[in-house]
């Protein structure tokens, strides 16, 4: 059975997060938790690594996880150009549970699936996670469950779905929030921003509302 690390006990805290970032190292899969619901994490540069996790997951390559980083800056050396509109989302809501899909600089040397020359970041808002990303830079990330299985809100539920395809559970206790129907973070795409009458657009519902997003960017720049 993979060991599940309980990151209140600070020894225990202290052990699993060295041995996530070996096994982070090595190109195996961890489960972390985030502030919306728990992920499985690889290093976003092992094209290996990534292919695991979505082999754990029982996904395809057209489904290419998103990438979580430690803070904006490293938005800008993953994303070709930021629209102004982005820099205000993100300003008003990073750390947290929105993540935006841009350009991808074409000089990354990665390989995270079928992603048509883009990626979608987001800056999570849970203490061991940023931990964790500030010492490893950006991991991709997607949900802790198999395809077509709710979501995971603790490691012990991630656990129970995942069993032995992951290396390492870091339990940090029930995560997200129980007064949204859609658990996981808001996905918007700004890929059309840059065209003259391009719009963003909200491609998931999630913890950010609709209203919240258009507060920043005006309901006029949304499709």
């Amino acid at each position: 059975m993979a060991p599940l690390y309980d990151c209140s006990d600070q020894t225990e805290l202290l052990t699993g997060m060295r041995l996530a970032r070996a096994s982070l190292g090595r190109g195996e899969v961890i489960v972390i938790p985030t502030d919306t619901v728990y992920g499985v994490a690889v290093d976003a540069f092992q094209p290996a690594a990534v292919q695991r996790l979505l082999d754990a997951k029982g996904r395809g390559r057209q489904s290419p996880p998103p990438v979580l980083v430690p803070g904006i800056p490293t938005l800008d050396a993953l994303a070709e150009t930021v629209p102004d509109e982005v820099r205000a989302l993100v300003a008003a809501f990073w750390p947290g549970g929105l993540t935006v899909i841009l350009p991808a600089r074409s000089s990354l040397a990665w390989d995270l699936g079928e992603t048509r020359g883009t990626v979608a970041v987001r800056m999570p808002a849970h203490p061991v996670a940023l931990e964790l990303l500030s010492e490893t830079g950006p991991l991709a990330v997607s949900s802790a469950n198999l395809t077509g299985q709710p979501a995971a809100r603790t490691a012990a539920e991630a656990l129970a779905s995942l069993g032995d395809r992951i290396s390492i559970y870091l339990e940090a206790g029930r995560v997200g929030s129980d007064d949204v129907a859609e658990p996981g973070s808001t996905i918007v795409d700004a890929t059309a921003l840059h065209l003259p009458d391009g719009k963003l657009r909200i491609v998931r519902h999630g913890v950010i509302s609709d209203e919240a997003i258009h507060g920043i960017v005006g309901a006029d720049r949304c499709a």
